[in-house]
């Protein structure tokens, strides 16, 4: 389970590792910054179409043998961008990693509750979930330590050995996982029961990326601190909610969004206002939300587990694109409070939502 966790910290640093080194590479490739931008954005398309096919085209395959096969493919992907010599052959990397996302973060949902009890399942969801949360706090900076100590391409190689290791550790450690549920995506298209899950995800997640992308110009408007160690107290408050909230959701995972969401709701229009104490709790608040919504996914059956979570895993990643282009769209109306408000906005409209949710019995 550990392990799992670790390549998903593996697959979410190799997405997100640009974002510290646009600059640089941006100079190197003789590209415009913007035009380095794609190198987060592709990936991240590629990962919802990624995560929407891949455990059906796996079919009956064992879930180990695709894991493992997704962690070669970020070895290579990895290698091939600290080699690239070109922006071409570089996007065509990100391509592969947009691939290797999808369909590791698709199967690592439903492989962790299937390593320990099923009283232990929402601590097991905690921790494979974990592995982003660290990476967002961990990983990126890391990356961005050794491109300004060396050079942008030793932070991809770094990823390559690190995926490297993750592939041993699952080759070691992880035991044969046959497919699970066979549902397929046009099942979990049909499911009463995962309708409000992903509208209730979209919206929420949409509305925090509205406003968390824009962050930083909100703290520098009300806050003198530095905004690098603010981000990393509030990438530490996302940890501890992960672990600490996020298990709380195992066998009521609605009520709990319900709490999650309205924190969202409130905290992140009061970071315009009050600073670093409310967006550490807009931290904590959005921390267990992915925790959340799988175990959210478990609750509606197992038969539509697997599919479930594949389709929650493209929900996310077009909901964070939508998200970041929205809230973009109300800072040049507005300003960088208008997008703190308008993710307020989508995360009450997620709150009601939920809250209006009531079960419908699956068709026979």
């Amino acid at each position: 389970m550990f392990t799992v966790a670790v390549g998903t910290f593996t697959v979410v640093t190799s997405e997100m590792l640009p974002v510290g080194l646009l600059t640089p590479i941006a100079r190197d490739l003789g590209v415009s910054e913007g035009t380095a931008g794609l190198m987060v954005g592709v990936p991240g398309l590629v990962a919802a179409l990624a995560a929407a096919s891949l455990p059906a085209a796996a079919g009956r395959v064992d879930r180990r043998t695709v894991l493992l096969s997704l962690a070669g493919l970020l070895i290579v992907a990895n290698a091939a961008a600290a080699l690239a010599p070109s922006f071409a052959v570089l996007l065509a990397a990100r391509v592969l990693v947009g691939v290797a996302i999808g369909g590791f973060w698709a199967l690592a949902g439903s492989v962790g509750p299937r390593l320990v009890p099923p009283s232990a399942a929402g601590r097991a969801v905690a921790i494979v979930t974990g592995g982003v949360a660290v990476a967002s706090v961990l990983g990126v900076p890391a990356g961005t330590f050794l491109a300004d100590r060396f050079d942008w391409r030793w932070a991809f190689g770094a990823m390559a050995i690190v995926a490297a290791l993750v592939l041993v550790a699952l080759a070691a450690l992880l035991p044969s996982l046959p497919a699970d549920g066979g549902a397929r995506l046009r099942d979990a298209l049909r499911s009463r029961a995962l309708r409000p899950i992903m509208i209730v995800t979209g919206l929420l997640i949409a509305g925090h990326f509205a406003a968390y992308t824009y962050v930083r110009p909100v703290l520098s408007g009300v806050s003198d601190l530095d905004p690098s160690l603010l981000l990393l107290a509030y990438g530490a408050a996302g940890i501890l909610g992960n672990f600490v909230l996020g298990p709380r959701a195992a066998g009521g995972a609605r009520r709990v969004l319900l709490v999650m969401a309205a924190g969202i709701a409130v905290t992140a229009p009061l970071t315009a206002v009050l600073g670093w104490p409310a967006l550490l709790a807009w931290g904590l608040a959005y921390g267990g939300v992915g925790v959340a919504v799988q175990l959210w996914v478990f609750e509606a059956g197992a038969r539509v587990r697997e599919a479930g979570l594949a389709l929650l895993t493209m929900v996310f990643n077009l909901a964070i694109a939508l998200g970041s282009v929205l809230g973009g769209v109300a800072v040049d109306a507005l300003s960088a409070s208008g997008a703190v408000w308008l993710g307020a906005g989508l995360a009450v409209a997620g709150l009601i939502v939920a809250a209006a949710w009531r079960r419908a019995p699956e068709p026979a």
